[in-house]
């Protein structure tokens, strides 16, 4: 599904089912500590119902799955969803699958005890969006928004990856990232109170080929380059990636969290 968005990439159009395969196999990334934050919060564990929204190939579902809550998955893109549905089946996990906007979600109300957002938040039309969370959201209930992104101002093969990146993308919003609390947009506080909020550095491992594939499956690059870019960008970006990274090294990234309860 081709998505256009002013607010994203100077409204270059990407498809997140152009890269799904990658984003399957490169981009399952977050460490331990990113998950136990979580449940040290009490969130997301056994006993509760979850919907993930944006879902993308499962990741948040599937490594949570073994704290035992019962999990719903969303996402706008049917080739994502496929991928985490084969990969739930694959290791055996009972997750419930949607291919749909997240604008679009009719679940009854208070059908979900936590609604988690990972990595996708800022796609979403608040004004649209914040009511229905509320609405499926058991009286307190929380609505749990993640992010993690390599910080290029304090690690070297990062920053030379991004410069490759928005020398096909220019106008590509993902670049520059620094360390700072997720923005919740006015609307939210409305229907939701920031409960809690964190953020802490982190150093994510990668050889060369998986630090390759994470950066082809960004939205930059997989999801919206044209087939003889993307060619060319592999070509660029493993060139630079063999004559400066040796074959394991580690990325400097930044993660966080924020927790809003339901008023």
């Amino acid at each position: 599904m081709l998505i256009t968005d002013k607010r994203i990439d100077g409204g270059k159009a990407f498809d997140w089912g152009r890269t799904s395969e990658d984003y399957a196999k490169y981009r399952d990334i977050y460490p331990e500590i990113f998950y136990r934050k979580i449940t040290d919060l009490g969130l997301c564990v056994s006993g509760q119902k979850v919907l993930d929204i944006g879902t993308g190939t499962g990741v948040i579902p599937r490594n949570l799955y073994r704290f035992g809550a019962q999990w719903t998955g969303t996402d706008i893109s049917p080739e994502q969803i496929a991928q985490a549905e084969r990969l739930s089946q694959e290791a055996g996990m009972n997750i419930c699958f949607f291919a749909v906007p997240t604008e679009e979600l009719g679940f009854p109300p208070a059908s979900f005890d936590v609604i988690t957002a990972c990595q996708c938040f800022w796609y979403f039309d608040h004004a649209k969006v914040m009511p229905m969370l509320r609405k499926f959201l058991q009286p307190g209930g929380r609505l749990l928004i993640l992010y993690m992104a390599w910080l290029p101002f304090e690690d070297e093969i990062a920053s030379a990856s991004e410069e490759i990146v928005l020398r096909y993308s220019p106008g590509w919003t993902g670049a520059g990232e620094t360390v700072h609390p997720i923005d919740i947009p006015e609307v939210a506080y409305e229907y939701f109170i920031l409960e809690h909020h964190e953020e802490y550095r982190l150093e994510v491992p990668f050889t060369r080929e998986s630090w390759h594939g994470r950066m082809k499956a960004c939205r930059g690059v997989g999801a919206s380059l044209s087939g003889e870019q993307l060619a060319q960008w592999e070509r660029e970006h493993w060139n630079m990636l063999t004559g400066r990274a040796p074959e394991q090294f580690e990325i400097r990234h930044y993660a966080a969290i924020a927790v809003l309860k339901r008023l």
